[in-house]
């Protein structure tokens, strides 16, 4: 099996995470694909390969050199988006790509004026959807990069290497991805996610996170006598988010620029609750962001003359930058095998969080590598499966022992 059937192989798995789930993993038909992994891995020379009781895949490769090297990992995650559906996947491969507008289906088009990035595409091979799903690119071409390289480098006899550790993790997308991550078990240096786009980007930055649940309270009279006695807890919601910085919107923010996020809102005249997630990459600037939320509820109470607002922050992942800065060794092992490889690469923050980043802060430095895929968590997903084939080559030059 090639990496390209791995792939298809993988998404025919439904392996959507559920965020209002309570179980661990919080979807049991993740563990369909966790349990094909354990045999694939052990029928390519991963004997050790198991699922523990929390829905992760464990598995390793022994060094076949006596030097003392570091032992690396690599990590990717088995459970798709809860955005769009992901059951009944029907891939397409397109040969060749020649530039023209892509039809998903009658009325849904990958148009490369709209998705600029296939523009540097063209004459790579893809793989779409049919328009009515997500395709599971995010994350299972980082599992089929991962289970293509450790099956080409068992069977290499000239690839020197040291211990290699894998992982494949469940809810990765609900934010659990490493919530029962045994990292002593797993006992690398260092790792490396395989969850971003495009292959050229390597990426060791990501948001400081923070969240906000804003809930307020109103009064609610009869509007025939609501004069100077009503207080519609729904129009105070609007007040508060109209004192925040409107200039800190996600649709006006970009690269380094954080932003504040109304993710949900819900309530009457008498109760409404707001839900923010907060994002910066600068620590610092995080917390005046957060402040921003604090002054906002102290002027609606000052102004209605009552305790109307009850604001709850509370701090999530932080910007794995500043672990991986002290171990930059995990960047020159990658950045040596792209100039090695004539690969080009740049360095981007990613503006969202990573597993990587919460291992980073459990001692072990994890930045994330792509995996060839493009517009996750929707319809108009593809992968791009000549980047597949280059992260893989990618993969094993990080693997090798260059210097005896």
């Amino acid at each position: 099996m090639d990496l390209e059937k791995r792939f298809l192989k993988y998404v025919s798995f439904d392996t959507q995470s559920d965020e209002n789930s309570s179980s661990t993993p919080s979807t049991l038909k993740q563990l369909d694909l966790a349990k094909y992994l354990v045999k694939e891995l052990k029928s390519i020379g991963c004997s050790d390969a198991f699922l523990d009781e929390y829905g992760i895949v464990y598995a390793s490769i022994k060094a076949n050199v006596n030097k003392k090297i570091p032992t690396i990992g690599l990590i990717a995650h088995m459970d798709t988006s809860s955005d769009c559906s992901g059951a009944n996947i029907h891939p397409r491969i397109i040969r060749n790509y020649d530039g023209s507008k892509i039809m998903l289906n009658e009325n849904t088009f990958l148009d490369p004026s709209e998705f600029v990035e296939l523009n540097e595409q063209i004459h790579d091979d893809l793989i779409v959807t049919d328009g009515t799903t997500l395709l599971g690119a995010d994350d299972k071409a980082g599992i089929a990069i991962i289970v293509e390289s450790i099956y080409r480098i068992i069977n290499d006899k000239n690839h020197l290497h040291g211990d290699i550790k894998i992982a494949f993790t469940p809810d990765e997308e609900i934010g659990r991805g490493t919530e029962h991550f045994d990292v002593e078990f797993f006992d690398c240096d260092y790792a490396y996610t395989l969850d971003g786009g495009d292959i050229h980007i390597i990426e060791y930055e990501n948001f400081n996170a923070a969240s906000a649940i804003v809930e307020i309270k109103g009064i609610n009279i009869h509007p025939g006598s609501a004069k100077d006695k009503m207080i519609n807890s729904i129009l105070l919601a609007k007040e508060f988010d109209d004192l925040l910085p409107k200039d800190e919107l996600p649709s006006n923010t970009f690269k380094y620029q954080g932003f504040h996020h109304l993710c949900d809102i819900n309530g009457d005249v008498e109760h409404t609750t707001l839900h923010y997630i907060i994002r910066n990459h600068d620590a610092n600037i995080l917390k005046r962001q957060m402040n921003d939320f604090v002054t906002a509820k102290e002027k609606i109470d000052d102004k209605y003359h009552g305790n109307f607002v009850s604001l709850t922050l509370k701090e999530g992942y932080k910007n794995m930058k500043e672990v991986i800065e002290k171990h930059y060794e995990v960047i020159d092992k990658v950045t040596d095998a792209y100039k090695k490889l004539n690969i080009d690469y740049r360095f981007e923050p990613i503006r969202g969080g990573t597993d990587g980043a919460n291992l980073s802060f459990l001692n072990l430095p994890c930045p994330n590598l792509g995996d060839g895929g493009y517009n996750f968590h929707g319809r108009y997903e593809y992968a791009n499966l000549t980047q597949m084939r280059q992260m893989v080559k990618i993969v094993q030059e990080i693997a090798r022992v260059k210097d005896l």
